[in-house]
């Protein structure tokens, strides 16, 4: 169960990685991202595909590109963020007595 949790961070975590070189970077294409970040190129693609349906880049005929709703997704982000970790860790299970076996 936290396996896949953890397995989705990661994606997420190569999403705005991907997402983050495009705006610093545009436009920018999937060679160069894969390059300087050291992920495949299928795994960029896919974060590419991803960005893309959300409407948070646009391909170019020079590479990826930045769209008008990235810089609301953006400033929206670290508050999202933020209350997905409150979440998490309300979800602690910190004083538990001991369990025996």
């Amino acid at each position: 169960m936290i396996d896949r949790l953890e397995k989705e961070v990661d994606m997420l975590e190569r999403h705005l990685q991907v997402l983050r070189m495009v705006i610093e970077n545009e436009p920018i294409g999937i060679v160069k991202m894969s390059n300087e970040t050291g992920y495949p190129h299928h795994k960029v693609r896919y974060s590419l595909r991803v960005l893309e349906e959300e409407n948070l880049i646009e391909p170019s005929s020079q590479g990826a590109i930045t769209t008008e709703t990235t810089v609301e997704f953006v400033g929206d982000l670290d508050g999202k963020i933020d209350e997905i970790v409150d979440k998490l860790d309300g979800m602690k299970i910190d004083d538990v007595p001991e369990i025996e076996s």
